[in-house]
């Protein structure tokens, strides 16, 4: 097993957190060294999914340590050069509008922007039901950014959720990896039977 440090970021898109465990689980037995990192909405809110105290205990079972659960301690992870590869998985439609504009006000934000000074890949796993609305511009900048890559993603319900678009949690591993080598993972928009 290669040892890379992986950062592993939660937000809000509660509805795949079973595919994102799944990721989770995935990541470390590839990568090994994972640290666990949520929003606040992560932390705080418990819904119809599951409750945010199980759902953060269960990704500290799988990471083997404790969350990161605040800004002040998603800080250090810039200067101390924690992580090689940082996953936002899922990444909400809110947190791509932070990212795009710059605006650090939450853990996963700030580990973002702790992350990016060095240089280090940020791969993003969209989940948001208005990527091919409100959110297409952010996808868009995104895409034009330096070290920001994205795990492979489609529409998840065309017809009963035409504006929606959900990453290929199955390709998570891939896309870390050739964001790790500097490069995108291809095609990054998937049609339906890929």
């Amino acid at each position: 097993m290669e040892q890379i440090r992986v950062g592993f970021a939660f937000c809000g898109s509660f509805c795949t957190y079973g595919q994102a465990m799944s990721a989770l689980e995935q990541v470390k037995a590839r990568f090994g060294d994972v640290t666990p990192i949520v929003s606040e909405a992560s932390a705080a809110l418990d819904t119809r999914f599951g409750a945010a105290h199980d759902h953060m205990r269960e990704m500290e079972r799988i990471c083997d340590r404790r969350v990161i659960d605040s800004i002040p301690k998603a800080e250090p992870i810039g200067p101390k050069h924690l992580l090689d590869v940082l996953l936002v998985c899922p990444c909400t439609g809110n947190t791509l509008a932070k990212l795009a504009c710059g605006i650090t006000d939450t853990t996963v934000t700030m580990a973002a922007k702790a992350h990016l000074r060095n240089g280090a890949p940020l791969v993003l796993a969209i989940s948001t039901n208005d990527a091919l609305a409100a959110s297409a511009k952010h996808i868009g900048a995104l895409m034009d950014k330096k070290n920001v890559y994205f795990v492979p993603f489609r529409q998840d319900d065309p017809v009963g959720k035409p504006t929606s678009l959900a990453a290929d949690f199955s390709r998570v591993n891939a896309a870390i990896e050739a964001a790790l080598q500097g490069r995108q993972l291809q095609p990054v928009v998937l049609g339906p039977d890929q």
